[in-house]
């Protein structure tokens, strides 16, 4: 940081009132520096940076920055303001303000800076001394690290007496396209091995209950990052300037402890990821096979299934309200006059009618949400207005579920292609929030309207009578099919695609594509029930440990999370595998035999009573988890004798004990 700033570039009586008042006081400075050409060009590309994510720090801390064709070379300027100015921190302003500025074409400079200084501002040893120096030559020469005053060195030297070694500190994001099982073990998993590595680990979960941001200064202060996910992680921004190691969420319940390895020998080479910082494109990730990076088809499923993460809360919320009102009021009901002209408190059919008309307006926006969500997975925010603008044409068209999933791709597709184009600095600002989206959803729409429409429309409509004339034979088929998808890999991609298969019939409900998502969520539920159930009958197969997932598997398979026999399968995968795609594929078959039928993407035997055939439905579920369950019982007791059980089970005891 030798030449970043200078006593000319410092202003320790800074009188701002405003963060875009503070950028131009030391913008300002810049340019009679002569680091800076334009000034208000400038200022417009910190302000587009700024409109991103606010830049303030806990601690009192701002830290403007950018990008920019009008600087000559990189460099930075301080601040400090004695009645505070908003950046947007959580525990109010700012009094200590950093104005980063680099070359347009130095792509890593000012990230570099930007984590270089955000470390040393979690020293408060650094920021006590910037907030008590008088003259701008010795804080200029404090920030670029050249001398301290002998206080802080004394301080300095007596804490390095009793200092520890410094933990390496790793954040991650886990999240799945549910967000429901794996988000959450993922992140379990990553902090079990970190505690086990004496790594200091904080994790943020982008499940379906939304998600906590980690605090920028968590963030700052990591050495590293680790992306658990098979959904696009949101806000990537945050995370740059770090070494990122970029994986599937399974390899973070699978393999944590190799994932945070890879992390050191990242920070020990010194990769910096190249992340998006201000409105420029697309994401780019340095790490491996999840997110954005990695084959085609990897990349593929992970935008579809971005989009499938958002749809499923409407399904779930539609679904069971249309659901509770054939249970209240019969099926006539969805033929129910409009409830803000004819309601009744006191009738029971007045009810049932306005909870179908409630479940009915949330399962219009389902294909606008996958189309809206998978562009948004491609081209973040400025593909959602094209995406769900293609998706609410994809209704308009009948081309439904299939319609949604093209519209998506295109929206995508058509951002991704004009964020390339080469801009004047001055359209920067409104390129995301206006000329993006208009030109993608002219695009995006004239596809839809004029080429592709029609002939997805017609496909859909082949799907949907294909499904709907299901009997005899191919139903079992596609039971048996859909069942063995759900339990091969448990929560991965092909039980993935099954389960996307069955919540897009959702999207255009008809009786074939209702039975499509009873068969599977019955499935589902397969695996950990078996689990359960065998580790109940012959625990003396199992270890001390498979026995405690044992318990916690039953309320996992009752409540359709296959992942809970992910543990079993780990341990011993050429026996509980087969075993469990057997009893799924038994499960699948009854279930579309029996003609079960399912409105709730989820739920498991809490949505029983609103299943259609529910005994029966209970019945597959029963024949398909005894299959299951007799078949892993019979190769486990293949391979071992009553010693080897008790020895294999001691072992555990021991380990457990340890």
């Amino acid at each position: 940081m030798s030449e970043l700033i200078t006593a000319e570039l410092v202003d320790l009586d800074l009188s701002a009132e405003t963060k875009s008042d503070a950028a131009r006081s030391l913008a300002g400075r810049m340019v009679a520096a002569g680091r800076v050409t334009d000034l208000d060009g400038f200022l417009a590309d910190v302000a587009a940076r700024e409109a991103q994510m606010p830049t303030g720090l806990d601690g009192g801390i701002g830290i403007p920055h950018c990008r920019s064709e009008h600087v000559e070379a990189p460099t930075l300027a301080f601040g400090r303001s004695s009645r505070g100015i908003d950046f947007g921190a959580a525990d109010g302003p700012a009094d200590l303000v950093f104005l980063i500025a680099a070359p347009a074409g130095a792509d890593d400079d000012h990230l570099t800076i930007l984590s270089s200084l955000a470390r040393r501002l979690m020293d408060p040893g650094f920021t006590e001394a910037l907030r008590s120096e008088g003259d701008a030559a010795a804080a200029a020469a404090l920030i670029r690290g050249e001398e301290i005053p002998p206080t802080v060195v004394r301080d300095q030297e007596e804490a390095a007496e009793t200092k520890t070694v410094e933990p390496f500190r790793i954040v991650a994001v886990t999240s799945c396209p549910t967000g429901i099982a794996h988000t959450y073990m993922a992140a379990e998993s990553l902090e079990a091995a970190a505690r086990d590595q004496g790594v200091v680990l904080n994790v943020e979960t982008q499940g379906s209950a939304g998600f906590e941001r980690l605090d920028p200064a968590v963030i700052a202060a990591a050495d590293a990052v680790i992306w658990a996910h098979d959904v696009d992680v949101r806000e990537k921004a945050r995370f740059g300037g770090k070494p990122v190691v970029d994986t599937g969420v399974k390899a973070g319940i699978n393999r944590p402890a190799e994932l945070i390895a890879e992390a050191r020998r990242k920070a020990e080479r010194g990769e910096i990821s190249r992340l998006p910082d201000d409105h420029d494109g697309p994401e780019v990730s340095t790490g491996g096979s999840a997110g954005t990076t990695g084959h085609f088809g990897v990349r593929l499923r992970t935008y579809l299934m971005s989009g499938v993460s958002y749809m499923v809360p409407f399904v779930a919320a539609g679904g069971l309200l249309i659901a509770l009102s054939f249970a209240i009021g019969g099926y006539e009901i969805a033929s129910a006059k409009s409830v803000a002209d004819h309601f009744v408190w006191g009738e029971a059919d007045s009810w049932a009618a306005l909870l179908n008309q409630i479940g009915t307006a949330a399962f219009g926006f389902l294909v606008p949400v996958l189309a809206g969500y998978i562009a948004y997975g491609m081209a973040d925010r400025p593909a959602l207005v094209p995406g769900f603008v293609g998706g609410a044409i994809a209704l308009t068209i009948d081309a439904g579920f299939l319609g949604g999933l093209v519209a998506g791709l295109l929206a995508g597709a058509a951002v991704m292609a004009i964020q390339r184009v080469k801009v004047h600095p001055t359209l920067r600002g409104i390129m995301p929030v206006l000329v993006i989206p208009l030109l993608a959803s002219i695009a995006v729409g004239f596809l839809m309207f004029v080429v592709v429409g029609k002939p997805i429309a017609s496909l859909q409509n082949a799907l949907t009578d294909w499904l709907n004339g299901l009997s005899g034979s191919n139903a079992v088929i596609l039971g048996v099919v859909l069942g063995l998808m759900m339990c091969f890999d448990m929560g991965g991609p092909l039980n993935k695609v099954a389960y996307a298969f069955a919540v897009g019939g959702l999207a255009d409900p008809t009786p074939g594509s209702l039975k499509v998502m009873a068969a599977v969520m019955a499935a589902g539920m397969v695996p950990p029930l078996a689990m359960a159930l065998a580790t109940t009958l012959r625990r003396g197969l199992f270890t001390r440990t498979e026995r405690e997932n044992g318990r916690a598997a039953w309320v996992l398979g009752a409540s359709f999370i296959t992942e809970g026999a992910i543990p079993f399968a780990a341990a011993d995968p050429l026996r509980v595998i087969p075993s469990v795609m057997a009893g799924g594929a038994v499960t699948g078959a009854l279930s579309m035999t029996f003609g079960c039928t399912l409105r709730a993407p989820h739920g498991g035997v809490f949505v029983v009573p609103l299943i259609g055939e529910p005994f029966l439905y209970l019945l597959a579920i029963a024949a398909g988890t005894a299959v299951s369950t007799a078949l892993v019982v019979a190769l486990k007791g293949m391979r071992r004798d009553p010693k080897s059980a008790a020895q294999a089970d001691a072992g555990s005891d021991v380990t457990v004990a340890a």
